[in-house]
C-alpha cells in the first residue's frame, strides 16, 4: 500500500545554487516576456512613416542603394529646413495686406460739418480796448485818430474768451437760409465750437443726435447760403502771423467723434459761388502692433475728448506744448487754465513752430485702429446770374454787387448711399505658417505631426529600455539574499514482501541536523486496509493515528533521488 509523506528538504549547497540559478532564470525571461523590448533602428524605420528612412536603416552592409538614398533624404530634410525657415521669417516679420470693399445701406449718418469765416474779428464790434488788447494780433491803430490817451493804459485785462465770442462772425447774420434733406434747418441745429480761426459752427455735430439721410445725391444734404460780411473785415495796417488775406469760409466734414481741425484739413469757399461737395464715407480699420502701428479707441481717453482721434492727439500736444512755455492756452485748446493774452502771442507762436518741428518725436500721434473719414469731390457755379441778382436783391435788401462780393451757397451731400470699407489684414497668419510648413514636409520628407509622434515615442521607448536594463542588476541582488526552501512530497510505493538480499538503506541516528524535522500532513483514510505492516526506516516508528491519504504514482528508479533527507 503507497504511503505520502510531506517533508521540509533542506539541499546540499551545489544543489541549491544551481537551482537559484534555474529560478533567476525563469525570473528574467518572465519578465523580458512582459516588458516589450526596445525597437531597433531598422525595425522603426521599417514601421515609420517618414520616407526614405526604410530604404536607409537596413540589416546588413551599407551598400551604395542605401547611400544613394541617404543623400537624397538629407537633400530633402536641407530644402525642408530651408522653405520652413522662410515661412517662419516672413511670419515673424508680420505683413499685411489692405481689402477695399464697398457696401450699400438703406441710411446713413450724415457727417459733422463744421464752418468758420476767414476773418475772426468784426471790426464794428471791436472796442478801443479791444483793440488795444489785441494790436499784436490785428496790428490796428486805435479808431481815435489821436491814438490812445494816457487813460487808456489803465485797461483791465482782457477776457479773451469774451472777445471771441463777442466780436466773432455771428451765424444769425451769416445764414440765409439752410435746408437738410428737404427740411428746413435754422441757427439752433448749430453748436458753436472754437478753432484757430476764433468763433465757429458745427452742423450735426452731436453723436447722440446726430441726422441721418435717407437718399443719396444732390439736394439730399446740408445745402446753406452765408454771407460772409466783407465789410466786417479787418483792414490791414501791417502783417501780422495772424493776418488774412483771402475772403470767404472754411469748411471741415468730418465724423462726430474727432473735434474739427480745421486750420490744416478744412478746406476754403469762396462768395460768389455755389459749391457742390460729393462725398463718400469710407471706414478704416487698421491693425494693431506688431502688424501696424494704431491705437485703439478703447484706451485711456484725452482730457476733454471721449474719443481718441488725431485731431485730439494735436491739440492735446499743442496745448501741453503751449502750457509748458507760456503757462497758459489758446481759446481753442482743452482745458481750464487761463487763456492766453495777446501780450504771449510771440510765445504761443514760438512754442507752435518748435512743436512743428519736432511733432514726430516730442508728441507722435498714433492712427486709430477704427477710423471714418469722407472723400470729398468739389465742383462749383458761379452765382448769382443775372436773373436771379435783382430777385435776390430785393428779397435780402441788399445791392447786386455786395451780394456778388458776399453770398456763397454750400451744398454738401453723399454721393450715393454706400460707403468704402478700406482693411487691413493679416498676410500671414499662424494658420497660414501652419499649413505652409505642412505642405513643405509633406512634400520633401513625407512626414505629418504624426510622424513626429512616432520619433517621440521610439525616443521614449528607448530611453525607457535602457533604464530597466540599468535597474534590473539591483532587482536580482535582493532576489539572491532571500533564503532558499523548499517543500517536496515524498511517495513511496507498495513494498512486496522482502526478498532475502533486499536490504534498507538507513542512516544513524544524529546523521542531521536537529533542525530538519519532518513535516506531517493532516492524514486522511485510507481506501482499503493495509495487507501487512510496513518496515519504518527509524528505530522508533511513527505512530499514526488516522489512516494516510491516496499516494501519489511514481516512475520506478525514482528511490534515489532524495537520498539526504529526514523526516
Amino acid at each position: 500500500m503507497p504511503i505520502e509523506f510531506v517533508c521540509k528538504i533542506k539541499f546540499a549547497e551545489e544543489d541549491e545554487k544551481q537551482k537559484s540559478k534555474q529560478d533567476g532564470d525563469k525570473e528574467s525571461l518572465i519578465e523580458e516576456s512582459c516588458t516589450p523590448p526596445a525597437k531597433d533602428l531598422a525595425g522603426f524605420a521599417n514601421s515609420c512613416s517618414l520616407h526614405g528612412i526604410n530604404h536607409i536603416f537596413v540589416s546588413g552592409r551599407l551598400g551604395i542603394r542605401q547611400t544613394l538614398w541617404a543623400l537624397a533624404f538629407l537633400t530633402s530634410l536641407a530644402l525642408f529646413l530651408y522653405q520652413a525657415a522662410k515661412c517662419a521669417i516672413s511670419y515673424l516679420e508680420h505683413p499685411h495686406v489692405t481689402a477695399l470693399n464697398e457696401e450699400a445701406t438703406p441710411e446713413m449718418v450724415f457727417p459733422a460739418v463744421t464752418i468758420c469765416n476767414i476773418n475772426r474779428f468784426r471790426f464794428s464790434a471791436l472796442t478801443d480796448a479791444d483793440i488795444y488788447h489785441l494790436a499784436n494780433l490785428t496790428g490796428l491803430p486805435p479808431k481815435n485818430r489821436d491814438g490812445h490817451k494816457p487813460t487808456d493804459l489803465m485797461y483791465p485785462a482782457p477776457d479773451m474768451q469774451d472777445i471771441f465770442n463777442r466780436t466773432g462772425h455771428q451765424l444769425e447774420e451769416m445764414l440765409m437760409s439752410c435746408n437738410f434733406s428737404g427740411q428746413n434747418c435754422s441757427v439752433e441745429d448749430f453748436s458753436v465750437v472754437y478753432t484757430r480761426y476764433g468763433k465757429c459752427y458745427t452742423f450735426n455735430g452731436n453723436k447722440t443726435t446726430s441726422k441721418k439721410t435717407k437718399q443719396g445725391g444732390m439736394g439730399n444734404g446740408l445745402e446753406i447760403m452765408l454771407d460772409i460780411q466783407q465789410d466786417e473785415y479787418l483792414p490791414i495796417w501791417r502783417e501780422t502771423n495772424e493776418t488774412s488775406l483771402e475772403a470767404g469760409i472754411r469748411v471741415q466734414i468730418h465724423s462726430q467723434d474727432e473735434p474739427p481741425y480745421i486750420h490744416q484739413l478744412g478746406f476754403g469757399v469762396s462768395p460768389g459761388f455755389q459749391t457742390f461737395v460729393s462725398c463718400q464715407e469710407q471706414r478704416l480699420t487698421y491693425l494693431p502692433q506688431p502688424w501696424g502701428n494704431c491705437r485703439s479707441t478703447s484706451r485711456e481717453k484725452f482730457p476733454g475728448y471721449d474719443t481718441y482721434s488725431i485731431s485730439a492727439c494735436r491739440l492735446l500736444c499743442e496745448t501741453n506744448e503751449v502750457m509748458r512755455v507760456c503757462n497758459c492756452r489758446m481759446v481753442h485748446m482743452p482745458g481750464t487754465a487761463d487763456i492766453c493774452p495777446p501780450s504771449k502771442i510771440n510765445c504761443v507762436d514760438k512754442a507752435l513752430a518748435q512743436l512743428q518741428k519736432n511733432s514726430g518725436d516730442i508728441c507722435p500721434c498714433e492712427t486709430p485702429c477704427n477710423l471714418t473719414r469722407y472723400g470729398k469731390e468739389l465742383s462749383m457755379v458761379k452765382i448769382p446770374s443775372k436773373g436771379s441778382a435783382r430777385y435776390l436783391s430785393r428779397k435780402y435788401d441788399k445791392s447786386e454787387d455786395y451780394i456778388r462780393d458776399n453770398f456763397l451757397v454750400l451744398d454738401i451731400f453723399f454721393e450715393a448711399l454706400n460707403y468704402e470699407t478700406i482693411e487691413q489684414k493679416k498676410a500671414y497668419d499662424v494658420a497660414g505658417l501652419l499649413g505652409d510648413i505642412g505642405g513643405q514636409m509633406g512634400l520633401f520628407i513625407g512626414a505629418s505631426i504624426l510622424t513626429v509622434l512616432e520619433i517621440l515615442d521610439y525616443i521614449y521607448e528607448l530611453i525607457k529600455h535602457r533604464l530597466q536594463r540599468l535597474l534590473r542588476p539591483q532587482k536580482e541582488e535582493k532576489k539572491n539574499t532571500q533564503p532558499a526552501t523548499t517543500v517536496a512530497t515524498v511517495g513511496l510505493e507498495e513494498m512486496k514482501a522482502k526478498e532475502p538480499n533486499d536490504t534498507t538503506r538507513s542512516h544513524p541516528e544524529g546523521a542531521y541536523a536537529n533542525t530538519i524535522l519532518p513535516n506531517h500532513h493532516v492524514p486522511h483514510p485510507l481506501p482499503h486496509p493495509l495487507p501487512h505492516p510496513l518496515p519504518h526506516p527509524h528505530p522508533h516508528p511513527h505512530p499514526l493515528s488516522h489512516p494516510l491519504p491516496p499516494p501519489h504514482q511514481h516512475r520506478p528508479g525514482h528511490h534515489g533521488v532524495f537520498e539526504d533527507f529526514a523526516c
